[in-house]
């Protein structure tokens, strides 16, 4: 490796490069994890806003997400005929659908944490608990500045989003 080079990486010019190398690889990991599970990474985090949001719309988990409305319904489809949530009519407004884990969703979410446990502990085996503290919070703070609403995954925007060569993609 040429000094150019190597002065280029102790620099920190590939931090972009391995920031989004690890996050390809933790990503694929996860859902390796998950597949067990008979789920994919949108149908856990779906779960997961339900269950910090108990009785969100539907309208506004979309939002939350940043999903095209039509593209979530499928997900929540597939999760309610899998017996994992229910949708209520909103006690606020019948037109609209509160989501509720059902207790089949609740014993799934716990089975989740349990995978997502096992994935940072096999992803950070490299970094002892304050370093992980440190990376973590490094992490939060670039999040918070490039505007990325916090738990929620940016890959939801792309779901189901847009026409080829439209606006949105």
């Amino acid at each position: 490796m040429s000094s150019a080079r190597s002065s280029d990486l102790s620099s920190g010019a590939d931090l972009a490069f391995l920031l989004a190398q690890v996050g390809a690889h933790a990503a694929a990991q996860f859902a390796e994890r998950l597949a067990p599970l008979k789920l994919l990474p949108p149908h856990a985090g779906i779960l997961r806003a339900i269950g910090q949001s108990n009785g969100i719309s539907q309208a506004a988990l979309s939002e939350r997400l940043g999903m095209f409305p039509s593209r979530l319904v499928v997900l929540l489809d597939a999760l309610e005929e899998r017996g994992l949530l229910e949708r209520r009519s909103s006690p606020e407004d019948r037109r609209s659908h509160a989501l509720h884990l059902t207790r089949a969703g609740q014993e799934m979410m716990q089975r989740i944490g349990r995978v997502a446990q096992e994935h940072r502990q096999a992803l950070c085996a490299a970094l002892d608990d304050a370093e992980q503290a440190q990376l973590a919070a490094l992490l939060r703070r670039i999040a918070a500045e490039q505007e990325l609403t916090a738990g929620v995954h940016p890959g939801y925007r792309k779901l189901g989003k847009g026409r080829p060569g439209g606006p949105d993609g």
